[in-house]
C-alpha cells in the first residue's frame, strides 16, 4: 500500500504543478515564454521532489510508460504494475482537481486545445524516449539525487525544444485532458500523444538494451 500511496502521490503533485502553473502564469501576463518558462520551473522542480520522496519507497515511476518498462525488464510483476497504472491515473485526476480548486476553477472540465500533428508525434516519442533512457540507464549506476536531477533537466530541455513541450507521460497527459486551461489537451488528441508516448518509452529499452550489450563486449 505504500507503494501505491507514493505512486498516487507523486503523481498528483506533478500534474497540479503542471495546471496549477499554467494557470497562474496566464493571470499574471500574456506573454506566451514567460507562461512556458513558469510552467517549466514549476514543473521539474514538483518532478524533482516527488523523484528524491518516493524513489526509495515506489521507485518512482509516476508514468504507465515506466511502469510498463520496468515489466518488460522484469522488475515489477504485472499485477503490481497494473495497481501502479490505476493509482498514477486517479493520481493525475486527483492533481487536476486539485490545481482547480486552487484557482476557483470547476473541479475538472475537458479541454477543447487540439494537438496534432506529425510533429508533435515526434516530438512526445523523442520526449519520451530521452526520459526512459535516463529512467532504465542500465549501463550506467546513478544515485537517486543524479537520476532525479537528470530527469528533470531532460523534462526542463524539452519542454522547449519539443513542440508538445513535452508531455512524455500518459498519467499526466490525462490529467491535462481534464483541464480547460492553457495546459490542456484535448480527449481527440489523446489518441496521438498514447501511442507516441509509449513507442518512445520502448525505443528507449531496445537502445538503452544495445548500449548495455556493448559496454559488456
Amino acid at each position: 500500500m505504500r507503494k501505491l500511496v507514493a505512486e498516487f502521490t507523486g503523481t498528483a503533485f506533478i500534474t497540479a504543478a503542471v495546471i496549477g502553473s499554467a494557470i497562474m502564469a496566464t493571470n499574471l501576463t500574456k506573454d506566451g515564454a514567460v507562461w512556458l518558462l513558469v510552467n517549466m520551473v514549476s514543473t521539474v522542480s514538483a518532478l524533482y521532489l516527488s523523484i528524491i520522496l518516493f524513489a526509495s519507497i515506489s521507485g518512482a515511476h509516476f508514468n504507465p510508460v515506466v511502469t510498463l518498462v520496468k515489466v518488460i525488464q522484469n522488475e515489477i510483476a504485472w499485477q503490481r504494475a497494473s495497481q501502479y497504472v490505476l493509482v498514477q491515473l486517479l493520481g493525475a485526476i486527483f492533481g487536476a482537481g486539485l490545481a482547480h480548486f486552487f484557482f476557483d476553477y470547476s473541479i475538472l472540465s475537458i479541454s477543447e486545445i487540439d494537438r496534432f500533428g506529425s510533429n508533435i508525434f515526434l516530438s512526445e516519442l523523442i520526449a519520451s524516449f530521452g526520459l526512459v533512457l535516463i529512467v532504465i540507464a542500465s549501463w550506467r549506476k546513478f544515485k537517486i539525487r543524479t537520476r532525479a536531477a537528470l530527469v528533470s533537466l531532460w523534462i526542463a530541455s524539452a519542454y522547449f525544444f519539443t513542440s508538445s513541450t513535452s508531455f512524455a507521460n500518459p498519467a499526466v497527459s490525462l490529467g491535462r485532458m481534464l483541464t480547460d486551461s492553457l495546459a490542456g489537451l484535448s480527449p481527440s488528441s489523446i489518441g496521438l500523444f498514447f501511442p507516441a508516448q509509449f513507442l518512445g518509452g520502448l525505443l528507449a529499452l531496445a537502445f538503452a538494451n544495445y548500449l548495455a550489450r556493448s559496454k559488456s563486449e
